[in-house]
């Protein structure tokens, strides 16, 4: 029985931990890549790939900024409070972990792209 109790409470956590990963962050937008596209060279938009350096030398649009998720909260500077930040990674995940450190650090005009480099082929 006490084991049950056990799974049970584990199960709970995990799915929570999940939920907490994975639920959209309030307050940040999502952009589709064809979205995107429409939205490139507008100088009122800060753009942003949070992928390794690695990945951005081998594949990346044009006009977008690396700062690689790893280091973002060392790099904040670099990027202005005073426009939209749009977030790439190469499929979601890592641009959905950058929008929730970026609002929580302040930024208020954030915009996330679906399904990330994935999605821009």
């Amino acid at each position: 029985m006490q084991v049950d109790i056990l799974n049970i409470v584990f199960l709970v956590i995990v799915a929570f931990l999940a939920y907490r990963m994975f639920a959209p962050t309030k307050g940040v937008n999502k952009l589709s890549a064809s979205d995107l596209k429409q939205r490139l060279g507008d100088r009122t938009r800060f753009y942003l790939d949070v992928r390794t350096p690695g990945e951005f030398k081998g594949n990346h649009i044009k006009g977008f900024k690396n700062i690689p998720l790893q280091v973002l909260p060392t790099q904040l500077d670099k990027i202005p409070k005073d426009k939209e930040v749009i977030v790439i990674c190469q499929s979601g995940m890592r641009s959905k972990q950058a929008v929730k450190q970026l609002k929580k650090a302040g930024y208020t005009q954030v915009t996330e792209v679906s399904g990330g480099m994935n999605a821009w082929r």
